[in-house]
């Protein structure tokens, strides 16, 4: 059975289809990607035919920094695994970890953990309010499923759309939560100043990626922490994306501004389940007030991997390596669109990016675009995500195959027959029910 057999299969038995969204094959090639995997070994992903591809797009979104079954990173889990995933006791590991992670970010000094990013901010939150004893939250970005943040779309079915994902939906979101979440825009300082007019004293927590596409503009996240001050609010980072991508912890290092609290996922552990927030005692001593508790968050791989991660990444300067890797792609997707003459759009960091085609058709184009790379054994969309096992001979051959790609979706446009050239629908994009 391949996998877009199995998939058909698994969308009766699993509503959704998958248990992520970034993952649904219909947001990248419907009815044609492979959408389930075998083995995955560095950037090499076997699917379930035995077909062999090249992993250029999102890396197990973001999450396998180092590359797929890191031996490094598997060894300690597999220690881990040897001497006992759970006990009675806590695993040592906890306290490792949070050594490491608060000499990282000097402001923090205390730090509990989750397994996953929404639940690590779904922590946060509680946290924040908890500690200012007030409920609204204000909020820039994407962050995740929990109703404290899907709260924002009740009674305004597109608040959410300018945030990273739109067509979110509120159904089964207690309706008293109305106006506990209010979303305000990256670099839009006036929409935060408000909403603190509008709701001055009230507010519990600002929750924000310090960065994602664009750069701060001068002035505004230290306009966004004196406001956090002047309203005795908690200011948290979801540094879940950006987290060591560009340095070793958050990527807050390298803007000159901490928060009260920042939480993590992903990147921290290389594909392992883990997730953490920190914090400053003040605040994270406030989860002493509240139940916020979790048989499997004591479980020791999730540490474990963390740990090894977090070392193997430091010793090797893997954020150096990755934005090296990033920048040579992006530079190479605007090279091989101007040969083509392609209209494309490249943004994004340098080991968080993306290209857009500027046209009426962009999603049949980055369709056509995603079909041909896997005709050529590769696992390509409009984003990347480079990981410590990416070398350059796996960037040449990719910009190869992406050139000829590109100057085949233009000449398809010039011709008016792209639309002809896809063997399936085109791609899906944001929140949608499957039928």
């Amino acid at each position: 059975m391949n996998g877009q057999e199995l998939y058909k299969n698994g969308k009766k038995l699993i509503p959704g289809g998958t248990q992520l969204l970034s993952k649904r094959p219909e947001m990248f090639l419907p009815d044609l990607w492979p959408a389930y995997y075998a083995k995955a070994k560095g950037v090499k992903v076997t699917d379930l035919t035995g077909t062999e591809y090249t992993d250029m797009s999102i890396m197990g979104v973001g999450a396998c920094i180092l590359g797929y079954a890191d031996p490094d990173i598997d060894r300690a889990a597999i220690t881990a695994l040897k001497n006992g995933v759970q006990c009675t006791l806590n695993a040592p590991e906890e306290v490792e970890l949070a050594e490491v992670l608060c000499k990282l970010h000097p402001w923090a000094h205390m730090v509990r953990y989750a397994r996953s990013g929404g639940e690590a901010m779904a922590v946060a939150i509680r946290i924040a309010r908890a500690h200012t004893g007030k409920d609204i939250v204000a909020f820039c970005g994407y962050h995740g499923w929990y109703d404290w943040y899907l709260a924002a779309n009740i009674n305004e079915d597109n608040a959410l759309d300018g945030h990273l994902m739109p067509g979110l939906e509120p159904a089964g979101v207690p309706r008293g939560l109305l106006g506990s979440a209010l979303p305000f825009h990256y670099n839009h300082i006036e929409e935060l100043e408000e909403i603190v007019a509008k709701h001055n004293g009230r507010i519990a927590a600002i929750a924000m990626e310090p960065r994602r596409d664009q750069p701060p503009e001068p002035g505004f996240l230290e306009k966004v922490k004196k406001i956090a001050k002047e309203q005795d609010a908690v200011l948290i980072f979801d540094e879940i994306t950006t987290g060591f991508r560009m340095c070793p912890g958050g990527i807050h290092r390298t803007l000159g501004i901490h928060p009260d609290i920042a939480v993590f996922a992903k990147a921290m552990s290389n594909g392992y389940a883990m997730a953490a927030v920190i914090g400053t005692t003040e605040v994270m001593e406030s989860a002493q007030s509240t139940f916020i508790s979790s048989t499997n968050w004591t479980e020791r791989i999730g540490p474990a991997a963390a740990l090894a991660t977090i070392e193997k990444y430091r010793e090797n300067h893997v954020d150096d390596y990755i934005k090296s890797i990033g920048n040579a792609i992006m530079e190479g997707w605007q090279k091989a669109a101007d040969e083509a003459e392609l209209p494309l759009h490249v943004s994004g960091l340098p080991t968080l990016n993306h290209f857009s085609i500027e046209d009426d058709e962009k999603l049949q184009m980055s369709t056509l675009f995603t079909q041909i790379l896997l005709g050529k054994k590769y696992l390509a969309y409009t984003q990347f995500k480079p990981s410590f096992a990416h070398t350059r001979k796996h960037v040449d051959a990719y910009l190869s195959a992406t050139r000829d790609a590109f100057s085949q979706i233009a000449n398809a446009k010039k011709k008016g027959t792209v639309s002809n050239l896809l063997k399936g629908p085109a791609q899906k994009t944001g929140f949608y029910r499957l039928t």
